[in-house]
């Protein structure tokens, strides 16, 4: 089997990477991402450079027998236009040149955050409505991508197309990565410790899935070697992770911090350009349900190696440590020195420092 990644080199490109690598059944793969990394590929890999949105595709999927399309921007977040052009219309793109190159198998990265409000207090299957939180541009972008997937599903029935549904991805090597896109380049490294977080805001609603970035990748790698694998699979580990969880875990005391104090807070921050987190993802924290992975487990055999603390720690910890990988958007020095690339382009106005 040859495969084609989009988003090779990013948080979860580079640990399915890895997945393929170990699996006899995959003979070569094609990464492909828009800044290549400059030294040897991984095992089986050959870099290709283009942006999904805008560079020829189709020549790049010719002989690839399943697409896995992880590709997708989550800033500039003061810019939608360009990340609407990247997730939303690249998606499509990639999709309609797996078709016209005559691709068999799609596994898309959709997300816990295409799902419309639900519940907190029980889980919810895949069959949840996926019209997204409308307030949040990175929820609107998965569930229009969804309904982009059901039209091409409509017209293209001789192609098998997945669609995984993750929760928040954590690793170690993705630290400075997620320290740039949410956090920003204000945020020092020396008091990411546990002594110096005495209070976790306990807001009501804001629970959240997370999973590590590997077994993420187990679920790709299971969903595209499994021909009987179609639609949709929750992917998140154990337990959801509310502040009373997060609390525990740095040794911190919860504290009473009304909805729209912590989104007014986002919003001020943001606006200031102190941090690049537009305000609308605490409304997708506190809008979308807590998911049920009955069907991963069952129908694919996937289980986490990690649980969904330990994933969190392994990042906090990360971002600790500076952490990094060796492709582009995880290098550790990618802001620069004393971050002043990041500052210099502005917070939050650019996808790349």
């Amino acid at each position: 089997m040859r495969v084609a990644v989009t988003g090779a080199t990013g948080n979860v490109g580079t640990s399915v990477l890895a997945a393929l690598a170990a699996e006899p059944r995959v003979e070569a793969v094609t990464g492909i991402a828009r800044r290549v990394p400059d030294g040897p590929p991984p095992p089986k890999v050959t870099w290709a450079g283009a942006d999904v949105a805008r560079d020829p595709l189709e020549a790049l999927l010719r002989d690839a027998d399943a697409v896995i399309h992880l590709a997708w921007l989550i800033q500039p977040s003061r810019d939608e236009a360009r990340t609407h052009e990247v997730n939303v219309i690249g998606s499509q793109r990639v999709f309609e040149a797996a078709a016209q190159a005559g691709v068999r198998t799609v596994v898309h990265a959709s997300s816990v955050g295409a799902y419309a409000p639900g519940p907190k207090d029980r889980r919810v299957d895949e069959s949840w409505s996926t019209t997204g939180i409308p307030t949040s541009f990175y929820s609107r972008h998965k569930a229009a991508v969804e309904r982009i997937l059901d039209a091409f599903e409509a017209t293209h029935a001789d192609v098998r197309v997945v669609r995984l549904r993750p929760g928040l991805i954590f690793k170690a090597e993705a630290a400075s990565e997620i320290r740039r896109l949410f956090a920003g380049p204000f945020l020092p490294r020396r008091l990411v410790r546990r002594a110096l977080v005495p209070i976790v805001p306990r807001t009501p609603g804001l629970v959240f899935q997370a999973v590590h970035s590997d077994d993420v990748a187990r679920a790709y790698r299971l969903a595209l070697v499994d021909g009987t694998a179609r639609g949709a699979y929750n992917v998140a580990a154990e337990p959801a992770l509310d502040a009373d969880a997060l609390a525990h875990l740095l040794g911190a005391v919860p504290v009473p911090v009304p909805a729209a104090v912590l989104r007014s807070a986002a919003a001020l921050t943001w606006w200031a350009r102190l941090q690049p987190t537009e305000p609308g993802w605490v409304d997708l924290g506190l809008g979308v349900p807590l998911m049920d992975t009955a069907r991963a487990r069952e129908e694919l055999g996937w289980e986490p190696r990690h649980g969904a603390g330990e994933a969190f720690m392994e990042l906090f910890d990360g971002l600790r440590r500076g952490a990094g990988g060796a492709t582009p958007p995880l290098a550790p020095g990618a802001g620069g020195p004393a971050r002043v690339r990041e500052v210099a382009q502005g917070v939050g106005a650019r996808n790349e420092p």
